[in-house]
Order: structure tokens, then sequence, then C-alpha cells
């Protein structure tokens, strides 16, 4: 089945995207920085989501493991 079609597949996509730009914005801003419109934006955003509320983030992350690994 698809992400797209299960919630809580969807969540950990989004999660790890906000996570994983996050991370690439860390260890090369420059990627990034450049691509602050357009469809490549979408990146940049996650990246801002994920330095912005990282601690709101990192609950959900373990929310998230959390629920996959007990109650999936």
């Amino acid at each position: 089945m698809s992400a797209i079609f299960n919630f809580q597949s969807l969540l950990v996509v989004v999660l790890l995207l906000i996570c994983t730009c996050t991370y690439v914005r860390a260890m090369a801003p420059r990627m990034l920085d450049k691509n602050k419109t357009g469809i490549l934006g979408i990146f940049w955003k996650c990246a801002r989501i994920g330095e912005r509320k990282s601690p709101y983030v990192a609950v959900c992350c373990i929310a998230m493991a959390i629920g996959i690994l007990f109650w999936d």
C-alpha cells in the first residue's frame, strides 16, 4: 500500500522529510538556500520547520517510533 493512502505512513514520510532537510541544511546550507521558491522551495520550508520547531519535531519522531514499534 502506498504512503499516500495510509495515514501513519504519510506522517512517517513527512517527519523523515523534515528531519532530512534540516540535516542537509546544517551540513550544506547553500544547497537549500538557493532554492527558496518554486517546487524545490518545499525542501527549504521543511528545513525551516525542522530548525524552528525542533523540540516538537523530536517529540513527534519519538512518538512515531514508539507507535511503529509497539502498535503496528
